[in-house]
């Protein structure tokens, strides 16, 4: 079945020497120095073609397009006769090419998988960067033939059901509307991870932050929502003051865990390179204050009609994206398909400065009246308008494909700062309610089995934000209000499970620890106890 396995790493490539087992083959790592690289390929050559996989909806598909199945996606795949294969091990990402099924690669760590912002720059020109990974195994990997069933896990503890949840950027929070916010979420039994300012210092007298409204956060975290920090303050400090306050600001609780980088605060993990803080320092800073969950200021793309489930690639693309956005008049529709080609079907440095130059010189000129501008505007803008008109000059090639950030489904991985090791967050944008959570939505997401960490903003006022919670400073959208109330009966039915992200986090770590083996008679069994829900399959 196994005709060849070969590890690539980046400058090199080995074959293996395996035992061609009829119920297991065990891939030996111990034969290929893996220190020197953070990202490498396992090649197995199979004797016959792949012609069905388990997809990340917990159903087979034909191979008639490219299989992806990251950490908390079935690896089970079937040939002609029906033969199954299925992982040891969740670790690493299985992918297979529709036109080339003979060939499965196990990749771990491959580029856009686990990606982090940096910002860096006098202009905080923005990058992303690969996670820093160990590659430490739980059992070494291995392929293992059932006689008839395969086992997959649940990533819901309902059984094979839907996840929401929600992260709550406080850019806009106040004391009023706080207490409003927690009020509506109480009553439809929603919980979400709620973001806070340690500090009061901004622009805005009447921000909340938990120096002034620590007892009202503090009802938060009574009611069963979790907190976490949003960086510590609002507006910046000077780099001195920042970085006193980072290294020295005691946690208000033991137990917050989560810290969501807010703009361009010199601290955050998007920018602490940037400010010379070295790397070792910052991990030890973050895991003396008991934190360990970070954000990775990357956004699959923005939540709309169809779009919802960050573990479906097909989701993340400009077609549907498109069809999401139809009811919008056309320019409207013309403004979000351009930033959404730059921000998420792009999403490289390069077109994103472009574009911020772009409307930068832009209201300089219209604003400003600055005519020297206009030069700048002319250069950033017609190489940014090539960049767009390439993709829909090629509209029927690149509307399907999924955007770059999106491919693999990154929403959980690992990174290391020197010997600290934490977990990185990828988010969905959620600006509009009425679409992103629309009964046709909540609906795709149940069917689907998916999956969203939403990065949300519930107290944002601003007019032109459609489809927001609050329709005006004290009132919550009616609307709105009929879309949460419709999420919260599929919660209370558990169509849906609604955890905090440390919920959901402490309920995945047990992918990392579970291990598949197989008898002689080709009945597999878990190894490990993991405590996650799983089912067998045929």
């Amino acid at each position: 079945m196994i005709k060849s396995i070969t590890v690539i790493k980046p400058l090199q490539s080995q074959t293996l020497v395996f035992d061609n087992q009829s119920r297991k083959v065990s891939i030996d790592l111990a034969q290929v120095n893996l220190s020197d690289c953070n990202s490498f390929d396992i090649k197995i050559v199979f004797s016959k073609p792949v012609i069905q996989f388990r997809s990340h909806e917990y159903t087979w598909q034909k191979l008639k397009n490219n299989f992806i199945a990251n950490e908390f996606s079935p690896k089970i795949v079937k040939f002609q006769n029906e033969k199954v294969i299925q992982a040891n091990i969740t670790s690493g990402i299985w992918e297979i090419d529709h036109r080339d099924p003979t060939v499965l690669l196990w990749r771990f760590n491959p580029e856009s998988a686990s990606p982090i912002t940096i910002f860096s720059g006098s202009q905080n020109r923005k990058t992303t960067v690969q996670a820093k990974q160990e590659f430490s195994f739980v059992e070494s990997p291995a392929l293992l033939f059932p006689e008839k069933e395969a086992i997959e896990l649940s990533r819901s503890i309902y059984p094979f059901s839907a996840v929401a949840c929600f992260t709550d950027h406080c850019d806009f929070d106040t004391a009023e509307n706080l207490t409003i916010q927690r009020t509506f979420f109480k009553e439809n039994q929603i919980k979400i991870t709620k973001g806070f300012f340690l500090n009061h210092f901004s622009k805005r007298a009447n921000n909340a932050s938990f120096q002034n409204q620590k007892e009202e956060l503090l009802e938060w975290s009574k009611d069963g929502h979790e907190l976490c920090y949003h960086s510590l303050s609002q507006s910046i400090k000077s780099n001195a003051e920042s970085f006193h306050d980072f290294k020295y600001f005691v946690p208000p609780s033991s137990n917050l865990k989560v810290w969501i980088d807010h703009g361009y605060q010199p601290y955050n993990l998007s920018l602490f390179k940037k400010n010379d803080i070295n790397e070792g320092e910052f991990g030890t800073i973050l895991k003396n204050k008991n934190i360990d969950v970070l954000w990775n200021y990357i956004d699959s793309g923005t939540a709309t009609n169809g779009v919802i489930n960050q573990f479906n690639p097909q989701h993340f693309t400009l077609s549907v994206f498109l069809k999401g956005i139809k009811d919008f008049g056309l320019i409207k529709k013309m403004q979000l398909m351009i930033k959404n080609s730059i921000f998420h079907y792009y999403n490289d440095e390069d077109n994103i400065q472009k574009y911020r130059n772009t409307v930068t010189n832009f209201k300089k000129i219209v604003f400003q009246r600055k005519w020297e501008s206009i030069f700048l505007l002319m250069k950033d803008s017609l190489k940014l308008g090539a960049s767009v008109f390439s993709v829909f000059l090629f509209w029927n090639t690149n509307k399907f494909r999924p955007y770059r950030l999106a491919k693999y489904s990154p929403i959980l991985f690992k990174h290391n700062f020197e010997d600290k090791e934490f977990y990185i967050f990828q988010t969905l944008e959620m600006l509009d309610f009425k679409k992103s959570l629309s009964e046709e939505n909540i609906k795709t997401l149940i069917n689907e089995k998916g999956v969203f960490i939403a990065h949300t903003y519930f107290s944002v006022p601003m007019e032109y934000h459609s489809g927001k919670l609050f329709s005006s400073p004290t009132k919550i959208d009616e609307k709105v209000a009929e879309r949460f109330q419709f999420l919260s009966e599929k919660i209370k039915n558990k169509e849906v499970w609604n955890p905090t992200l440390s919920e959901l986090i402490a309920y995945w770590k047990g992918f990392e620890k579970i291990v598949f083996d197989i008898d002689i008679d080709g009945n597999l069994f878990e190894k490990s106890a993991t405590g996650l829900e799983m089912r067998k399959v045929i």
